[in-house]
């Protein structure tokens, strides 16, 4: 007991409150003036580099440097925080100086569960979860536009770009770190053009952690093992094969699963914007597509320029990780056709709107006319595999071979198997319908 020289015991609780009485509660003003504060003392007393790219020994010495320095600050400024006040700021700052602020609650390593994040030029945040097709949000993550700004700086900033009213669209990669292996695919739209205009609009899709694996598609039922094993025989004996599917179906997962068959011996070149297929061999080369530089002479680099490059780097297997244009698709299609193995994916709910799709991308990109678009086409692809995707559940609806010789002018297909019922309530199955075709290699060229 501590008495007062009156007589009067008082607790150590009762003391403590009476020291605090003239300590100023901590509002939002007063914590982002210590946040200013720790943020300039960690910037004098760390060098940039250690802290843009931290290791785990590095992040452990400033985080700890970060802890004291809050409860320091809080009392240079006559406020009493408490413990969580205090380690909360901390957790923040350390996020906000090593890392990529309130982006580090959902990237590896806090969570692994998400496949892609979502921040609204409102400031709303949305996540998808892996194997999931719908948006939740996450009312309890509510950065401001300040921090918003800082992160996606954060993010531009190591790759030469910028976002601002001049360029207002950007494309970027969240690049690789030893906890988030994969990376990730980041577009960036200025408030200019994205009403409300409170901050940027920001999209980032998370590549996968680590090779995508065929057991990974066969445990969610993508498959059965009997279509894997039919498609295993395939990659290994060069055939050329184009997979198509709607939004978020899982063409990229599916041929990265897909990648794991083709030959150890064999060199690999896969041409993408951006890298997103993980292969885990050394005999692999990326070629990465990259836009035009702003306000330079310097030129595009397209997925064409990349295919056509491949072509004179000796592969024996080609892979294209989405034909998005006329360009790419002509330059791989005629890479194809006149004997380079290889596979591709291409957005298209069903074979028959694949083929359209194509169609008329080739002839409004390169000209190509739809007579000799449906030939390059059935020339260069030996099998089609279509995914569907009913009530959030994802299947492969159709293996077929694709006929070389047209009828009436228009391309065939022989189904090898086909889901017999989409619907997600049942057990799926696959109906084996047709055998894989001898591969063929055309002898005409467009």
């Amino acid at each position: 007991m501590f008495n007062d020289g009156n007589g009067n015991g008082k607790g150590l609780a009762s003391l403590y409150d009476l020291g605090q009485s003239t300590s100023r509660p901590v509002d939002e003003a007063l914590r982002e003036v210590v946040a200013n504060e720790v943020i300039d003392q960690i910037n004098r007393e760390f060098p940039v580099e250690t802290l843009r790219s931290p290791s785990d020994s590095d992040r452990q010495r400033i985080q700890e440097r970060i802890n004291a320095l809050v409860g320091v600050a809080f009392r240079r400024n006559n406020a009493y925080s408490g413990y969580q006040t205090d380690s909360a700021l901390a957790a923040e700052l350390g996020r906000r100086l090593m890392g990529l602020g309130f982006l580090d609650l959902l990237l590896p390593q806090s969570r692994t569960d998400l496949s892609e994040i979502c921040i609204y030029s409102s400031g709303l945040v949305q996540v998808m979860k892996k194997n999931s097709v719908r948006w939740e949000t996450l009312p309890e993550l509510k950065p401001d536009p300040g921090e918003i700004n800082r992160v996606l700086d954060r993010i531009l900033g190591p790759q030469n770009k910028s976002l601002n009213e001049a360029n207002p669209t950007v494309n970027a990669k969240l690049l690789a770190t030893p906890h988030n292996p994969g990376g990730g695919r980041v577009k960036a739209l200025h408030p200019v053009i994205a009403p409300p205009g409170r901050n940027p609009s920001i999209n980032i899709r998370l590549f996968e952690q680590k090779p995508v694996l065929p057991e990974w598609i066969l445990d969610r039922q993508m498959m059965s093992a009997e279509m894997m094993n039919l498609l295993q025989t395939a990659i290994e004996q060069g055939y050329r094969i184009l997979i198509t599917g709607g939004t978020r179906t899982g063409k990229t997962t599916l041929l990265s699963a897909l990648c794991n068959f083709l030959p150890s011996a064999w060199r690999i070149v896969k041409i993408e914007d951006p890298e997103e297929i993980w292969i885990d061999r050394p005999t692999v080369q990326t070629i990465e597509a990259r836009p035009a530089a702003l306000g330079t002479e310097i030129e595009p680099y397209t997925l064409a320029n990349g295919v056509d490059d491949a072509l004179r780097m000796s592969p024996d297997y080609l892979i294209l990780g989405e034909v998005r244009d006329g360009h790419a698709g002509l330059s791989l299609f005629r890479a194809m056709m006149t004997g380079h193995s290889g596979a591709c994916t291409f957005h298209a709910d069903n074979p028959r709107e694949a083929v359209r799709r194509l169609t008329t991308v080739l002839g409004a990109d390169a000209g190509v006319s739809p007579s000799d678009a449906l030939q390059l086409i059935a020339e260069a692809i030996d099998l089609l595999v279509q995914i569907g995707i009913r009530e959030e559940v994802r299947r492969v609806t159709v293996i077929a071979n694709v006929v070389k010789e047209l009828k009436n002018g228009d391309i065939r297909f022989e189904p090898v198997y086909r889901l017999d019922d989409p619907s997600p309530e049942i057990q799926p199955h696959w109906s084996k319908v047709g055998d894989l075709r001898p591969r063929i290699l055309a002898e005409t060229s467009l």
